[in-house]
């Protein structure tokens, strides 16, 4: 059978562009998002047989949710080969204002638990049948912490740790966990961004080649790869250094709603 990938967030950004690419590779889709009807905008003008996708309408906030819709897709199309959490929100925080706080939860409950909980339902199916590729979205903001940025920050380097773990549980079981880390991509989650963004990429070319990492099965990987020596360089950098490189740096917006 045609194999299967099953991806949240696919509405739009990161998510639509993987879709993209594995419609045109010839894989079976399960596309998970809020809005069924984003989907639709982008899917419907492509010509692909309605026997080769579902649509999920789940928030992945929504544990109990996921949980019915991976019961539902496994029903509907089988267990899938390889599933991408890649669903997130990014929005600037101020911990001084209390509101804020709101704010980071609902963050760190898209972005974090929302990766465990759709990770979740396939695992015992993916060991049972001894193959599957489970991949989470962290990003190269999760490798230092950024003033402003202190909630996404914070919800990516829980998703690279959570990964790892998760990869060591299921070491010699033939399930493999692959740890994705975006530089910046041209997406709705950059858009607002009034700082530089080196090395900016194309959801596109992104795509292409997370589905080159997804398919070898390497354990983590920072895309574009020049955002992977920054990342590692900025590691290295004493705190006092750090800290002053990044001093009066624009920050990302705060919610409107604060």
């Amino acid at each position: 059978m045609t194999r299967l990938v099953l991806i949240t967030g696919a509405s739009s950004g990161l998510g639509q562009a993987l879709a993209l690419h594995y419609i045109k590779q010839g894989w079976r889709l399960a596309l998970v998002a809020r809005r069924e009807d984003a989907i639709k905008s982008w899917l419907d003008p492509i010509d692909i047989s309605i026997d080769r996708y579902q649509i999920y309408s789940v928030d992945v906030a929504d544990a109990p949710a996921l949980q019915r819709m991976a019961q539902d897709c496994m029903a509907r199309q089988g267990v899938p080969d390889v599933v991408i959490a890649n669903a997130g929100i990014s929005i600037g925080v101020d911990t001084s204002r209390p509101e804020d706080l709101t704010v980071m939860a609902q963050i760190l409950n898209t972005n974090v638990m929302g990766v465990a909980a759709t990770l979740s339902p396939f695992i015992h199916a993916m060991v049972a049948r001894g193959s599957g590729t489970l991949v989470g979205m962290g990003s190269v903001a999760g490798i230092r912490g950024l003033p402003g940025h202190g909630a996404y920050c914070a919800s990516k380097a829980a998703v690279i740790s959570y990964c790892e773990s998760l990869r060591g549980e299921l070491r010699s079981t033939g399930v493999k966990v692959v740890t994705l880390c975006p530089g910046y991509i041209a997406t709705p989650l950059t858009q607002n961004n009034s700082y530089n963004m080196p090395f900016l990429m194309q959801p596109e070319v992104f795509a292409e080649k997370a589905a080159q990492v997804i398919q070898t099965g390497s354990s983590y990987r920072v895309i574009p790869w020049q955002m992977g020596v920054i990342a590692k360089l900025l590691r290295l950098l004493p705190n006092a250094m750090f800290d002053k490189v990044f001093a009066g740096r624009p920050r990302k917006p705060r919610s409107t709603g604060s």
